[in-house]
């Protein structure tokens, strides 16, 4: 499972993201890959984790929609749990590991600024809102892959995290129900 979220990991940090630069900034070569060059208030796209470099060099920044913020999660853990029994609303695709990078981010803000309790409270807030979300999006995975197999409507609607994990569970439940109901070897 950790080798699986880490090879999609991997593929977001490769994935392409829009920044702003925030200065003019020369072009940038590193070992077969360019980027820029760069000038103050247009928009480029690169991969994300040149954006990250970009950004704490102070070169460029992410575009604001693209962030994750307390607001935003607030807003998908509403819709998740309006939903009707055996429905699931659809995430981005990219929803996982924006949350483990600005829930990181949160943590090394706290680590650098103890004092600001506003971050504190805020961190505790985000993450209880992702529990949240896990949660209830696991319950309804394991609801859906222990029933007949999903359409393509359902699993469209699923991270490739979540994917993973659907198919993982359907495979171990339907295996269990196989042996479970085998009446075949009874004399």
């Amino acid at each position: 499972m950790a080798v699986q979220i880490e090879r999609l990991d991997f593929c977001f940090e490769n994935s392409p993201v829009r920044v702003i630069a925030d200065r003019n900034h020369p072009e940038i070569s590193l070992a077969g890959l360019s980027a820029g060059p760069f000038e103050e208030g247009n928009e480029y796209e690169v991969q994300y984790w040149v954006a990250q470099e970009l950004a704490a060099s102070g070169i460029a920044h992410f575009r604001e929609d693209d962030n994750l913020d307390s607001t935003k999660l607030y807003k998908i853990q509403w819709k998740e749990r309006v939903q009707i029994a055996g429905q699931i609303s659809e995430l981005p695709e990219d929803f996982y590991p924006k949350l483990r990078r600005y829930l990181e981010n949160m943590k090394e803000e706290i680590a650098k600024h103890p004092e600001l309790l506003e971050k504190v409270q805020e961190y505790e807030k985000a993450k209880h809102l992702a529990r949240d979300i896990v949660n209830s999006r696991l319950k309804k995975i394991v609801a859906l892959s222990s029933g007949p197999v999903q359409t393509g409507q359902i699993q469209k609607k699923l991270t490739c995290e979540e994917r993973f994990i659907y198919e993982q569970l359907g495979k171990i439940i339907s295996e269990w129900k196989t042996q479970i109901l085998d009446f075949e070897g009874e004399r």
